[in-house]
């Protein structure tokens, strides 16, 4: 067993050589919104700019898009021309993962899911893409609920699943809700093992495992319920996951900086404190041990 310590930072943020390029360190395509939600992508997005990926490309649908390129300039949104994600997108979301992996010479990953909904087409759409992609990729929130009826696609592809207990139970069907937390590191060790994934089963203290290894991140606080938490994490992994750090690595670091950064907000908000203060300190936590 694994405790995730500030180590693991120091394998990832290392200095950066004259004469690198953009896209060197990443180019993150995020998935996600809908008619209704916004700030899930936008959160995920700022998230990986400032764990340090060198781009991030939005698709949603149009509303969402819109309302996300205006919010800050960083921001690049594609904007689909459905309301929700449906399979006629499809084609959409293959052909800018190609340009992405193509421009970025494969330092590519994708994170989707948040915000999305969960209506049949756009499970169904979720699922096709899944089923049909290999790029190293963050399935988070509602992308969850897409894997529902056969998890199964996920087998031996560089995925990350992040559930908190709910989420767990409709990936696995097995909930551990009322489980000691020895033996709901054990059922996440099963569940990673049979699925050949890595699964981040979030909570106070969070639990890594790709079947074979498992890690335990102790950083957070009680006050990260709010939310976009979980999208500024998905954001942070995805962004490591673009540089090339696999996908149990990259899993620790992400958990440990969202965590560290989380501590940081609320010691300066308390009871106030959002999502978009945690990106804010995200930096700090990098640069606390570079």
């Amino acid at each position: 067993m694994i405790e995730v310590t500030k180590e693991i930072l120091k394998n990832i943020y290392k200095e950066r050589k004259e004469g690198v390029r953009k896209y060197d360190f990443g180019l993150l395509v995020v998935i996600g919104g809908s008619e209704f939600y916004s700030g899930s992508p936008a959160f995920c997005a700022l998230a990986a700019f400032r764990a340090g990926v060198d781009m991030v490309r939005i698709i949603a649908p149009k509303r969402a898009a819109d309302i996300i390129a205006s919010f800050k300039p960083d921001l690049a949104a594609y904007p689909l021309k459905t309301e929700r994600l449906n399979k006629n997108d499809l084609s959409a979301l293959f052909l800018m993962v190609e340009e992405a992996k193509l421009a970025s010479h494969g330092k590519t990953a994708v994170v989707i899911g948040g915000g999305m909904g969960r209506s049949e087409e756009t499970k169904e759409a979720i699922f096709e893409f899944l089923s049909k992609t290999s790029v190293s990729a963050v399935i988070d929130a509602d992308g969850i609920y897409a894997l529902e009826k056969n998890p199964e696609i996920v087998f031996g592809k560089p995925f990350v699943i992040t559930p908190h207990l709910y989420e767990f139970f409709v990936l696995t069907g097995k909930d551990i809700s009322s489980m000691s937390f020895e033996q709901k590191i054990k059922s996440v060790e099963e569940e990673a093992k049979r699925l050949n994934t890595t699964i981040v089963l979030k909570g106070p203290i969070d639990i890594i495992s790709n079947g074979e290894e498992t890690a335990l991140n102790k950083t957070g606080s009680y006050y990260m319920t709010k939310g976009g938490m979980g999208d500024t994490l998905a954001g942070i992994l995805g962004a490591l996951l673009s540089r090339g750090i696999s996908c149990f690595e990259a899993s620790q670091a992400a958990t440990y900086i969202n965590g560290l950064a989380g501590e940081i907000a609320i010691k300066k908000f308390g009871e106030g404190v959002m999502a978009s203060d945690l990106i804010e300190a995200i930096p700090e936590v990098i640069n606390l041990y570079k």
